[in-house]
């Protein structure tokens, strides 16, 4: 048992350096900044292929998870760290005039690596801890991801003022190369029939064993019986409204401290505090959750979020701008923590990864319509005032959504069996 839980911290470890490199995405913003003051593109023209890769980044992580439970998460992280590093590489062929290869690399082939990557790190961890874990190992794997910008957005501002931005896109895409497919070959699921200890605080370790079946697992769902709760539809759409704000303020940070700071350019800075506060609030939701349970945890963090879209609209110092950009970080990545957990709980973890996949979808249809949404807004009137507006609101709905959600009924689960043969009926 003490080697499969040193295992167990090997895996969750490597997958939080995994997600430190597929973070790139988060560092957008500054690429996004580059385009339209060197490149002349406007808002809306630098917005696509962030919103194209969170799109895609989403739709992935569905075949991702399937993938992965299936072949293993060695295999499918290895690859999407491949296409990760190569879409960074295509998008350095852009030019002024050709955004298609940013469109192609960055946004199609670096969304489909980040999806395959992202699906692969967080259910191998979670399988290895007992489900008294499951938020605090959820929240470390995912920080990696959240705490990315830390380095890569004031490494990507060095490189592009040092080069182009084809050759920062080229470096990028090399680098990350290198580091995610190296890391993937410490992911593996746990032995079949494996079973972790169930050890509350304050338990000795002799009577962890016996701790073990204390309490009845939680069942395991397969994703077509989880499509059909109402729980399943209330995560996506509570994921779906904090997305929107989380993802609309990630990609446009840096464009947001130019506008609304007179031309300070702190951009980059604002991106990296964003940043910590996006990897403290998964850790920190993560466990949270695990004592107060998520539907609750989420409430706290909605209304807060909804609080900062307001705060965020009269933010026009760095001493305001900073410490708000932190709370909407630590907002933002506590969902990324507590939803993967919550779908744990409610539907356990033997198909935690297709099933997570698909409640991610929400994610990206947040993130996609966010940015998008942000983009046209600020082309159309010069300021983000109604964007905040909307996805406050959207918040504040999330919110409202947390008092009907509880964990499904094992016992009231319908299962649904396939037909082995063509003419058999289900």
């Amino acid at each position: 048992m003490a080697r499969s839980s040193v295992r167990g911290w090997i895996v969750t470890f490597a997958g939080l350096g995994i997600n430190l490199a597929l973070g790139v995405l988060y560092a957008w913003s500054v690429i996004a900044k580059a385009l339209t003051k060197d490149w002349g593109w406007s808002a809306g023209q630098a917005s696509l292929p962030y919103a194209t890769s969170v799109g895609v980044f989403a739709v992935a992580m569905v075949f991702a998870g399937r993938a992965q439970d299936r072949y293993g998460p060695r295999v499918v992280a290895s690859l999407g760290g491949a296409l990760t590093g190569v879409g960074l590489i295509v998008a350095s062929f852009a030019t002024p005039g050709n955004s298609m290869p940013v469109l192609a690399g960055f946004g199609l082939l670096a969304g489909t690596g980040i999806g395959l990557g992202y699906a692969s790190a967080t259910p191998a961890a979670v399988k290895w801890f007992p489900p008294e874990r499951k938020g605090l190992i959820t929240g470390l794997v995912v920080a990696g991801f959240g705490l990315a910008s830390v380095y890569i957005a004031p490494v990507t501002a060095s490189l592009l003022s040092a080069y182009d931005v084809q050759t920062t896109f080229r470096v990028l895409g090399v680098a990350f190369l290198v580091a995610t497919v190296g890391l993937s070959q410490l992911l593996n699921n746990p032995p079949e029939g494996y079973e972790p200890v169930r050890v509350k605080v304050g338990q000795t370790d002799a009577n962890a064993t016996a701790a073990t079946h204390a309490k009845p697992a939680q069942a395991d769902y397969e994703w077509r019986e989880m499509v059909r709760t109402k729980q399943f539809v209330l995560l996506w759409l509570m994921y779906a409204f904090s997305a929107f704000a989380g993802l609309m303020i990630i990609g446009h940070m840096a464009k947001i401290a130019v506008l609304q700071m007179s031309g300070a350019d702190l951009g980059f800075v604002l991106v990296a505090i964003l940043a910590i506060g996006n990897a403290l609030g998964r850790v920190v939701a993560g466990v949270v959750s695990d004592r107060m349970g998520g539907a609750r945890t989420m409430l706290i963090v909605f209304v807060t979020q909804a609080v900062m879209m307001g705060a965020l609209a009269l933010s026009s110092t760095p001493l305001a701008l900073v410490p708000v950009a932190a709370a909407v970080g630590f907002c933002y990545g506590a969902n990324l923590s507590l939803f993967p957990s919550t779908t744990a709980g409610f539907f356990g973890t033997k198909n935690l990864g297709v099933n997570y996949g698909l409640v991610f979808t929400a994610w990206g249809v947040g993130g996609v319509f966010g940015s998008m949404t942000a983009g046209m807004i600020v082309d159309s009137t010069g300021a983000y005032a109604m964007a905040y507006a909307v996805a406050a609101g959207l918040c504040l709905l999330a919110g409202g959504l947390t008092f009907a959600t509880k964990a499904p009924d094992p016992e009231r689960r319908q299962v649904v069996v396939l037909p082995r043969h063509r003419h058999e009926v289900a």
